[in-house]
């Protein structure tokens, strides 16, 4: 729905409230017009419950708010003496009616500074964890988000089990745009293997479900993304039942929120020229310069001299990411990812005749590489040049350059495109010309030929960013820890200092500190 559309179905939702609460507002020495005034009402709702005011923030929180909607239906027939298990059932199972009978039907006396504590063990159970779902959601979607790395594109810098900490409010942190979801999952509830959202994968935006989509919003964050950062992101590509089936046509599945969350790096940002040579990226005609940290690593084949050649042992030995294999029983291996450092220590091997890289030639077009269309002979090693589109920069359009930008016009801004001979309406206008919404940006693996990345499905628009990897707080190598790596920072210069000693000396301070705390006060 359109902002003007969700103001329109909230003031249809106060109506509701002001019809089966306004009696209730009289019995609690209040006005019949204060139950329909929106937001005003939900401050005097809060004194007739007796909860603190601070509490209609969370009335106005996607998805905590599905939290606090069943609160706020049982707290307020626990104001009116309704207190028995069956109240709290009939107040949450029919979705806050509950409140029209007693509105109109139930003789209830308003209890006036009633106490907040829960009235056996079950109930301050239940209210506890009810407290720390919605903190632990509110953090979660506006502050910090785990994350788990999942494949080697970054190898070196993030590794395959690392647990990361994703900062949302470095680029601004984005409202939920998916209003009727799980807390703390993404697109799946865990064990379930059911969809956590409300959301209809087929019928298109036409579905009442996927009307209840909030539009883009995203808080003011306090840094731009800058070349070289490493990003969360949702994959664009993500609106396809087959992911091994994309192509850039107009296709809805998921909503932007519920896609597919990736990490890459960002070695493109808005406004740059990009090009790929000999698997290297140049950016505005320079070798784009990574990161001390960042290291690049290519697919190659060797060639041993005898048969003794062990390719395990040279992996393990010489650090090598992901596999390797025999070319058609050759006597030729292929490894998939060796990284600069590796590679010049593994060319003297005594054991090795020639190590060959695996670059494409330029001209040579792969098919499965963006923008997918006959007339760019692109692959992964050579691309471009490709100007990244910048918000509020207006391009020259035409039958040449549209296949780099039509998805970006088409399904990242909302408009329609048609070709009719030699001309390109948009928004059923004649036009040469498009002026982009948004920033975009061009996300790419270090390991430049075992990545899935902007080659395959294109620019990254801003509204697909989650959020900026700071701190990597868990690190395993399989079963085993890589103790190394616990309490590292992602970002910086040299070698990733540890702080886990530091933490556990502060964590033992502060436990030393609530218990010697707790034996003073029970003492004083």
């Amino acid at each position: 729905m359109t902002w003007s559309q969700w103001f329109i179905f909230i003031l249809i939702i106060q109506v509701i409230h002001g019809l089966g609460t306004w009696k209730l507002y009289i019995k609690a020495g209040r006005q019949a017009w204060e139950a329909f005034v929106p937001v005003y009402n939900a401050v005097v709702l809060m004194k007739i419950i007796n909860r603190p005011w601070w509490w209609i923030f969370l009335l106005f929180l996607p998805i905590v708010n599905l939290i606090m909607f069943p609160v706020i239906w049982v707290e307020t027939a626990r104001s009116f003496g309704k207190n028995t298990y069956l109240d709290t059932f009939l107040a949450v199972i029919t979705l806050g009616f509950y409140n029209y009978y007693l509105n109109y039907a139930a003789d209830v006396t308003h209890v006036k500074d009633r106490s907040l504590q829960p009235k056996s063990g079950s109930g301050e159970w239940t209210s506890s964890i009810l407290f720390a779902i919605v903190a632990a959601t509110i953090v979660h979607t506006y502050f910090i988000q785990p994350f788990t790395i999942p494949s080697s594109s970054l190898e070196k810098s993030l590794l395959v089990g690392d647990f990361l900490f994703v900062s949302k409010f470095h680029y601004g942190a984005r409202v939920p745009m998916t209003t009727i979801a799980a807390p703390m999952v993404h697109d799946t509830i865990p064990k379930l293997g059911t969809k956590s959202y409300l959301f209809d994968d087929h019928k298109g935006s036409n579905s009442w479900k996927n009307k209840l989509q909030l539009p883009y919003l995203r808080l003011p964050g306090f840094e731009d993304i800058e070349r070289n950062d490493i990003v969360v992101f949702n994959q664009p590509a993500d609106t396809l039942l087959d992911m091994n089936d994309f192509h850039p046509d107009r296709n809805y599945y998921k909503p932007i929120d519920k896609k597919t969350n990736l990490v890459k790096r960002c070695v493109g940002v808005a406004g740059d020229t990009l090009e790929i040579r000999d698997g290297y990226v140049y950016i505005n005609g320079k070798q784009n310069e990574l990161p001390d940290r960042a290291h690049l690593q290519f697919s190659y084949f060797v060639q041993p001299k005898t048969n003794q050649f062990n390719p395990k042992f040279i992996k393990e030995r010489y650090d090598i990411t992901d596999g390797f294999g025999i070319i058609n029983n050759q006597n030729t291996y292929y490894f998939s990812a060796i990284s600069d450092e590796a590679l010049a220590k593994f060319k003297n091997h005594p054991n090795v005749v020639s190590i060959t890289p695996n670059i494409k030639e330029k001209g040579v077009r792969d098919p499965n590489i963006f923008p997918h269309h006959p007339d760019y002979n692109w692959n992964v090693d050579q691309f471009g040049p490709l100007y990244i589109p910048e918000e509020g920069k207006t391009i020259n359009i035409n039958l040449n350059n549209l296949p780099l930008y039509k998805r970006a016009i088409t399904e990242y801004e909302g408009n329609t495109l048609q070709v009719k001979g030699n001309q390109i309406l948009i928004n059923g206008k004649v036009t040469d010309q498009y002026t982009f919404k948004q920033n975009y940006y061009w996300m790419m693996g270090d390991n430049r030929h075992n990545s899935i990345d902007a080659r395959a499905w294109g620019f990254v628009p801003f509204n697909h960013v989650v959020g900026k990897p700071v701190f990597i707080w868990m690190s395993w190598d399989g079963a085993s820890p890589r103790w190394e790596r616990f309490f590292t920072t992602v970002s910086g210069e040299g070698k990733a200092t540890s702080y886990l000693i530091p933490f556990l000396i502060l964590l033992a301070g502060w436990i030393g500190f609530s218990k010697w705390r707790k034996h003073k006060k029970a003492n004083s």
